[in-house]
């Protein structure tokens, strides 16, 4: 049997799309929906999809950070990872 609480009912800090729903099955056996905070999240290559270095994965960071500290301060840094940046490099010189 699953049971979702109704929207008036729950906590009005909990009705932020922002927290995850997680739904569990408590020990006795019904199924709550729990509220969680995001993980976070990791930057990745828009080409590649491997996760950017010097990307902070804090959302703290990212949020209240200064912008140099947010990405690296290079042309693309924190859309394109180190090699693909390379590959397109090589490839808008010889395109000259």
């Amino acid at each position: 049997m699953l049971i979702l609480r109704c929207r008036s009912v729950v906590k009005p800090g909990l009705r932020s799309r922002s927290l995850k729903r997680v739904v569990k099955r408590v020990p006795s056996s019904v199924s709550r929906v729990f509220y969680v905070r995001s993980s976070g999240y990791v930057a990745r290559c828009s080409i590649c999809g491997k996760p950017l270095g010097g990307v902070p994965r804090d959302l703290k960071v990212i949020r209240y950070g200064s912008k140099s500290h947010k990405r690296p301060e290079r042309p693309f840094g924190g859309v394109l990872c180190s090699k693909c940046l390379a590959v397109a490099y090589r490839v808008a010189v010889r395109g000259l």
